[in-house]
């Protein structure tokens, strides 16, 4: 709608922030009408109407088989959009269309924002299917007739209300009509079922709905109005009611066909079972991040208790085995760590990255070995953060221990990747150029002694270098390699498939 608008039509950009909001809306009109809305707006010179938006009703057929959206018409082909426009009032003359043998009723409804009429609204009823109307039709019909003449007046949309129309009510969810004074004039058999559901025994018909509903649900807690009054429809409000055995939510929209309010609609729909719900997956939620932190405090506890050990031994390699593994540990209580404080199980890997970082870089003496982080890792799920974050370790560990002699001043960079290009772009020579969508390159480069001239990673014993090719290998599905970097130290690589950041 925008680029059309723009494009076509000399409205601001106030004007088609109006539109957005009479379209955020419209819905709730084509439902009432059982019509399909098409808008029209006249192009710069006057001599056309563009289409912008289009709209079909959930509650009946459909007067368009095809997308409207974009179509120019000269003025004159529909004289209903010109008697709109140019006298600013609803027009319903004329007989009905024939469209691929479907009789259409068409009605044009001028489109008014401060005195100006931006557009106009071709509502498009397909009559194939007219037969006497039920109560409830009827009093669809009268609502959109109310609220066609607040378009046409300019008072509706209501400035400044915000609605979630994926989470607000919907005609067919429920619908009451209410008189001036917030009395129930007609209640949709959903709607009766709603309040049912929240404990009314009763018929609602005749009774004061904000009453009523103060009644089966006194409002808990602090409230912006009195429940009594958003109920009946006052001012356009949206809010939930709950009792001891239900939810819903209602939508108070009030009706001022000719200025002065007549009454109100009121939306509403049965929550309860989706709140239910919700707060089960949030008490999942809330278990899930209580088992990450006890998981992260048991194994703080199991690193205490290896350093302990740890102190305790005379054997140098022996201290050093366990305090190798301290770190090891540590690496899988950071991510539990960051799991704990999410609602879901993803984790932001950069922050890791850095704690990791940090934890690794206090075995160099003095800080004479500095460890940097470029490139971004990005979301990762648990199941691969875990291992990665141990890879990721027992690399860093690696380089700090042997890539420089006592005293030795250095750098060790860590370098991440996600992008687009081959899967196999960059392996072995050290281009952190783009990677393919679901991948990430991860680079970890030292300029210290470098490797020796028969050093083989895939046949190394060593036991972090094991651990690393099984985790990349097995666990990860990606590859790893080692390798001597041209510029001096050396360069691992490693190429690993993630899900989507």
């Amino acid at each position: 709608m925008n680029d059309l608008v723009r494009q076509h039509a000399a409205l601001d950009e106030s004007d088609l922030e109006w539109l957005h909001l009479l379209v955020s809306e419209w819905q709730l009109l084509s439902d009432l009408s059982f019509a399909d809305l098409v808008l029209w707006v006249p192009t710069r010179d006057g001599s056309r109407y563009v289409s912008v938006a289009q709209m079909r009703p959930n509650t009946g057929p459909t007067s368009y088989q095809d997308d409207m959206v974009g179509h120019l018409v000269p003025r004159g082909r529909r004289p209903l959009l010109d008697a709109a426009l140019d006298e600013g009032r609803i027009v319903r003359e004329g007989d009905p269309e024939w469209r691929e043998e479907v009789p259409v009723r068409v009605e044009s409804i001028p489109v008014r924002r401060e005195g100006r009429v931006l557009g106009v609204i071709a509502r498009n009823t397909n009559l194939l299917t007219v037969r006497t109307p039920s109560r409830l039709e009827l009093t669809y019909l009268q609502s959109a007739s109310d609220l066609a003449q607040m378009i046409a007046a300019g008072t509706f949309p209501f400035p400044g209300e915000q609605v979630d129309m994926d989470a607000s009510p919907r005609v067919g969810d429920g619908l009451l009509r209410l008189d001036a004074d917030g009395v129930v004039q007609y209640a949709s058999p959903n709607a009766l079922s709603a309040y049912h559901r929240l404990g009314l025994a009763s018929d609602l018909v005749g009774q004061h709905l904000g009453q009523t509903t103060d009644e089966l649900a006194p409002a808990r807690g602090p409230v912006d109005e009195a429940l009594v009054k958003l109920a009946s429809g006052y001012a356009p409000r949206q809010t939930e009611v709950e009792s001891d055995v239900g939810v819903i939510q209602l939508r108070a929209i009030p009706l001022k066909p000719k200025g002065e309010r007549i009454g109100s609609l009121v939306l509403l729909r049965d929550v309860t079972e989706l709140r239910r719900r919700e707060r089960e997956l949030m008490t999942k939620d809330a278990t899930i991040r209580e088992i990450h932190h006890r998981v992260k405090n048991n194994l703080q506890t199991v690193a205490a208790l290896l350093r302990l050990q740890a102190r305790r031994i005379d054997s140098a390699h022996g201290r050093e085995a366990l305090n190798e593994a301290v770190r090891r540990v540590g690496s899988i209580a950071i991510v539990h760590e960051t799991l704990s404080q999410n609602l879901d199980e993803r984790v932001e890997f950069d922050e890791i990255a850095d704690r990791v970082l940090m934890m690794v870089g206090e075995l160099s003496p003095a800080g004479t070995v500095v460890c940097r982080r470029s490139g971004r890792f990005g979301i990762l799920e648990a199941d691969v953060a875990t291992p990665l974050a141990m890879v990721l370790t027992e690399v860093l560990q690696n380089a700090l221990e042997h890539a420089f002699g006592p005293g030795e001043q250095g750098r060790v960079e860590v370098s991440a990747v996600r992008g687009e290009g081959p899967a196999g772009a960059g392996r072995g020579a050290g281009r952190t150029g783009e990677r393919p969508g679901g991948r990430l390159l991860i680079t970890v480069q030292d300029d210290g002694r470098g490797l020796p001239p028969d050093f083989d990673p895939k046949r190394a014993g060593n036991l972090g270098l094991q651990i690393v090719r099984t985790l990349v290998e097995g666990e990860l599905g990606g590859s790893f390699d080692m390798l001597r970097a041209p510029e001096g130290g050396t360069r691992v690589v490693l190429d690993i498939p993630v899900g989507s950041d």
